[in-house]
């Protein structure tokens, strides 16, 4: 199994490969923004072979003035990895409950720290659930891992090129958050409402439909209708960089490899209160 190409993998695909003499590693790493734990999903039952990763603590470095979910520490996020079985050069498998936020997180960070042979189980838990295929519930302990973490395999936006993205003629930088939160008219979670000004709001459902994408063809209507182009930059945000992660991952469905994600997101970007902030529509281009 090769996770350089396509970035999905269908459960049936999925059951195919675990039956293999050297299966790819699994990691679970269900996780939702406001509790209970995802390592208590985990624990009522996963898939076979499967080793839980934990968003908050292994993927993504502590929250603070670098945003909610930042960049992990590459040394710890290395030995994270180590830890769950994570071979070089070796193919992962991630999932999670089904909406494909926090698996497209894990993808994206793996691909960030230089391990290509990664792909995400479309639909996640329940469509390996809805397909009828074996669960577990043992801890397995996974012979210890050799990857490397080599940090800078995608490409990133700081604070300062999320603004000229958004400010460019040709460029598009794309905030993935509900409409409302993106006009500030509501801001449930960070203490600033609106949007980097220029960004133009595409909200996830409009090209993710409960964690399942749409062909790559309807991915690029979708996109071009937003304002993206062919040869022009694209980068995407979100509350704290992790819806924002699946929308990269549409992107690279969508033939856009190239395609940055401002991790820090809305919440790095107000925790300066130098850095405007816009409300209202921003027309799409």
């Amino acid at each position: 199994m090769s996770g350089t190409g396509e970035p999905l993998i269908e459960p049936g695909q999925l059951a195919v490969a675990l039956a293999e003499p050297d299966p790819p590693t699994l990691l679970d790493v269900r996780w939702r923004l406001a509790g209970p734990p995802g390592r208590d999903d985990y624990a009522a039952g996963h898939l076979p072979g499967a080793v839980f990763v934990d968003l908050d603590t292994a993927l993504c470095g502590p929250p603070g003035a670098a945003g909610r979910h930042p960049l992990p520490d590459p040394a710890a996020l290395q030995a994270a990895l180590r830890a769950a079985g994570v071979r070089a050069g070796h193919p992962v498998v991630v999932y999670d409950g089904g909406d494909g936020m926090s698996a497209a997180r894990a993808w994206w960070t793996l691909r960030w720290a230089g391990h290509r042979e990664v792909r995400l189980l479309h639909g996640g838990w329940p469509a390996w659930l809805a397909a009828g295929l074996p669960t577990a519930t043992d801890v397995p302990t996974p012979p210890p891992g050799d990857v490397t973490v080599r940090p800078g395999a995608l490409p990133v936006l700081d604070a300062d090129a999320a603004a000229r993205l958004a400010a460019a003629d040709s460029g598009v930088l794309l905030d993935v958050r509900a409409a409302p939160r993106y006009r500030g008219e509501t801001e449930p979670i960070d203490p600033v409402a609106g949007h980097v000004p220029g960004a133009v709001n595409l909200p996830a459902p409009e090209y993710v439909t409960e964690g399942r994408f749409p062909t790559a063809q309807a991915l690029r209507e979708r996109f071009t209708a937003a304002g993206v182009t062919d040869g022009a930059p694209v980068g995407a945000y979100c509350g704290s960089g992790v819806t924002a992660a699946q929308a990269v991952l549409a992107l690279h469905l969508a033939g856009r490899p190239d395609a940055a994600l401002y991790v820090g997101s809305w919440s790095h970007w107000v925790a300066d209160p130098a850095r405007p902030v816009a409300t209202g529509e921003t027309p799409r281009r």
